[in-house]
């Protein structure tokens, strides 16, 4: 109803005057919930689901290796020191039930003259989470070789890129001199990067127990914190036998670089510790009073349990990476109440996209449900400019042969359309985290956030394949190169040269993508149990609170 009113100052105004109407109730937003069709009790379900825990029983048995480290007798050789084990340090200096995220466990497994001692990860320490690597002196006096220092850059970089505190645990004679070849140049890096955590404000901390020599005596020199262990660490850049070699000068460790010197004289340590336990007990405190505080935006939303049991992710680990595996299945087993509010469902359908969370951290989720297409790379490039438009994570769950090939699909433009995606992805600033639960072949790796395209972490199941190919294909394609070279040339073809060169790249190709393989070489950040996915990506988000979480707005130019 309308009505007019008086003038003020001599204007007239209209008046609206609400007719009183019945209540419209306000309608809940409430995100799609995945229903699961799975058979967990199908042939192929079972078949998958046996073949993945045999893989995992093998993934087992090399974790136990390195867990053990140097064996028993290095072990009991340690403890007759007074001193403790590398994990037993670590379990002291966590606090009580504090989950710990292990990383790059499986380093240098892909070569048999490695054997890479120590523990890296991610745990909390008095409320803080924090970066943690810990030298195993029972593994060659905790000496670096190539994979451990590739690992220790990793950690490095993870440390940096998501604002966590870094703590070392040291007790390391340097480098392992026989591969120093492969160590040196490489190696300074992990020097740089401790000085450049510093730098951005992060704080690193190390506790030394024991000898640390060379490269190992720098681990302390450029942390902004020191504690040592009394009669016990001792830091020098040469040992005695070396100074004596150098300017005939004799000494002994303790008046060279011992703990209670450094302490009194050259000053590089700042805390003297009577023993490892008091050590650790400083170390926490020096946590606990940089009274830390996480930059990101916390958990937001519901974090309540998926509606189906993580134990069918058993039988969605396909061991034919040739037949399709229903992605919605596993974030059903994933994602917080099994909830998914997907983007464009109609279109580009072989790539699955939504908003989703994990452990009440929001994500939006790229994950494969076939070979990719235009239509898919041109949906993909799209949700990853929204994720940064608003500041939201993205998982990117890899199952991919590939970008689809071929004249049609050639004249239908996926050169330019898998552009799209690999330009937002090598782009897009908000954090990226990686699971690869299939294939993850050629540019499909690229266009799903590999390796490559930094992101914050990589996670694999057992059952993962990586490479250019599929080594049956890749031998076919050199079978065929090889074929049309001879024909043009006029030359006979040797039909057994060529099974046998085809079954050797065959073998050599599925060699070297297997998971353990590419977990060895740090293309990931560790092989998991598919039952633990959940788990595993709800403590990478938390680490990746710790920073602040930021999209970008700027993107290189998109070819149309």
């Amino acid at each position: 109803m309308i009505d007019c009113g008086t003038a003020r100052g001599g204007l007239g105004y209209w008046a609206v005057v609400p007719t009183p109407v019945p209540p419209v109730p306000v309608l809940e937003a409430a995100m799609p919930v995945l229903r699961s069709q799975l058979d967990p009790a199908s042939d192929v379900a079972r078949a998958d689901r046996e073949a993945v825990l045999a893989m995992l029983q093998r993934i087992g048995e090399l974790q136990r290796k390195v867990l053990a480290g140097g064996g028993e007798k290095y072990a009991e050789r340690h403890r007759a020191r007074g001193k403790l084990l590398a994990r037993e340090r670590l379990d002291l200096l966590l606090d009580e039930d504090a989950p710990f995220l292990e990383l790059a466990a499986l380093a240098g497994a892909h070569d048999p003259a490695e054997h890479v001692g120590g523990v890296s990860g991610i745990g909390t320490v008095s409320g803080v989470e924090c970066m943690i690597g810990a030298n195993d002196p029972t593994v060659k006096g905790g000496a670096v070789g190539p994979a451990g220092v590739a690992k220790q850059l990793r950690m490095l970089e993870i440390a940096e890129r998501n604002r966590l505190p870094l703590i070392s645990l040291t007790e390391s004679a340097g480098a392992d001199l026989p591969r120093q070849a492969d160590i040196f140049v490489p190696g300074g890096a992990s020097f740089k990067g401790i000085s450049r955590l510093s730098a951005a404000g992060i704080p690193t901390l190390s506790i030394v127990f024991g000898s640390s020599t060379a490269g190992g005596a720098y681990v302390p020199g450029m942390s902004e914190y020191t504690v040592m262990v009394k009669n016990q660490a001792a830091v020098y850049l040469g040992g005695p036998p070396l100074v004596k070699m150098a300017i005939n000068e004799d000494t002994d460790d303790e008046s060279l670089g011992g703990a209670d010197m450094h302490a009194r004289v050259s000053g590089l340590a700042d805390y003297l510790a009577r023993d490892e336990r008091d050590a650790i007990r400083i170390g926490r405190q020096i946590i606990a009073d940089l009274h830390w505080r996480k930059a990101g935006p916390g958990p937001t939303q519901s974090p309540d349990e998926p509606l189906y049991d993580p134990e069918d992710l058993l039988a969605l680990a396909p061991m034919d990476l040739r037949r399709p595996v229903e992605v919605r299945e596993i974030l059903a087993r994933v994602l917080d109440g099994s909830r998914l509010s997907e983007f464009k469902p109609l279109y580009g359908t072989t790539l699955v996209c939504g908003w989703g969370s994990i452990h009440g951290y929001p994500v939006g989720v790229l994950a494969n449900n076939g070979i990719l297409f235009s239509e898919e790379a041109n949906k993909g490039a799209h949700f990853i400019q929204l994720a940064n438009a608003r500041d939201v994570p993205l998982l990117f769950v890899q199952n991919i042969t590939g970008f689809m090939v071929g004249s049609r699909y050639e004249r239908g433009g996926i050169i330019k359309d898998g552009s799209k995606l690999i330009n937002a992805v090598s782009n897009s600033t908000v954090p990226h985290v990686t699971l690869m639960v299939g294939a993850s072949y050629g540019a499909g790796n690229y266009g799903m956030s590999g390796r490559a395209y930094d992101p914050r972490f990589v996670f694999t199941w057992p059952n993962h394949r990586i490479a250019v190919m599929g080594g049956r294909e890749l031998a076919g394609v050199m079978s065929i190169v090889q074929r049309q070279k001879a024909e043009k040339a006029g030359q006979p073809y040797d039909e057994a040269a060529d099974a046998q060169t085809r079954e050797f790249v065959e073998a050599m190709v599925d060699a070297q993508s297997d998971a353990v393989y590419a977990s060895g070489r740090l293309w990931d950040d560790g092989v998991i149990d598919p039952r633990q996915s959940r788990t595993v990506l709800g403590l990478a988000l938390s680490a990746i609170d710790s920073a602040p979480v930021a999209g970008t707005r700027t993107f290189a130019p998109f070819r149309m």
